[in-house]
């Protein structure tokens, strides 16, 4: 088990942000596709032990499941994982569901076939610790599988928007999508997993009628931006926040002015733990 000691009041801040809002809303309306596309990549069938990683509600957790997999979702915010443990039961499908940190696992070394995560550990603010737990708790010849969005993408582009409106983040925590950068992957694992798969694709969102919409969405519903724009309010940038937001889903909206098209660049990473 590891020997670091998590910071329990940066950890409770993680945990209050992802608690706020709606974040579960937010996957039913556009995040639904990545979940199953993880898992397909990672190529789960039946009797595999599968841990899945900041696992929210389960995006990935239950389609594993449902392909016969013995699977633990493990998320560090409880509110989440309640709402995945009722997605399931009401799918008829029995999961593990455990409250726990992408940095410091409760889990045995080696002790899972597949080990992913699909927009989660990505969060988790120091890469390495989150790294090195992925591997240790993945059986030598296992799977360790990775979706993230990208630095380049729409996702990265909008945390650049929100950075300095947010809070200083705390010393040693690195952006999250850099976890969507090839080579900052390969650093983290290093000689550890050979990446069988790395590669880019597009998530492809037309859930909001008009581009602005989306804005108003992560206001409403995503712990980052609702923390960034609290902030705002609190330094009295509140309306330059509104107005950074505005340029942005204007910016990078593909679609029409009546018909917003959002395309969101992810990359998979999928390798055998040596």
């Amino acid at each position: 088990m590891p020997s670091t000691v998590p910071d329990d009041e940066l950890k409770a801040r993680l945990r209050a942000m992802w608690a706020s809002g709606d974040y579960p809303s937010m996957v039913e309306t556009w995040l639904l596709p990545l979940g199953p596309r993880l898992v397909e990549a990672c190529r789960i069938g039946p009797g595999m032990r599968v841990l899945d990683v900041a696992a929210g509600t389960g995006n990935a957790s239950i389609p594993a499941a449902e392909r016969g997999a013995t699977v633990t979702a493990s998320d560090l915010t409880p509110e989440l994982l309640e709402v995945g443990r009722r997605r399931a039961r009401a799918e008829g499908l029995d999961l593990d569901w455990v409250e726990a940190d992408a940095e410091n696992l409760p889990f045995e070394d080696e002790s899972f076939d597949v080990v992913m995560s699909a927009i989660g550990a990505m969060f988790a603010p120091h890469h390495q610790e989150a790294a090195n737990e992925l591997v240790r708790v993945c059986r030598r010849g296992g799977t360790i599988g990775l979706l993230s969005w990208t630095p380049e993408g729409m996702i990265g582009a909008l945390f650049r928007t929100m950075g300095p409106f947010a809070p200083p983040p705390p010393p040693g925590a690195q952006p999250p999508p850099l976890w969507g950068s090839e080579d900052h992957v390969r650093g983290l694992f290093g000689d550890r997993v050979d990446f069988g798969t790395m590669e880019r694709d597009i998530l492809e969102v037309t859930a909001f009628e008009r581009p602005r919409d989306y804005g108003t969405h992560f206001k409403e519903r995503y712990g980052p931006t609702i923390t960034a724009q609290a902030n705002a309010r609190r330094n009295g940038r509140e309306a330059e926040f509104e107005e950074a937001l505005d340029r942005f889903c204007d910016e990078w909206n593909r679609g029409t002015s009546d018909h917003a098209r959002f395309d969101h660049e992810y990359l998979l990473a999928v390798g055998t733990r040596r």
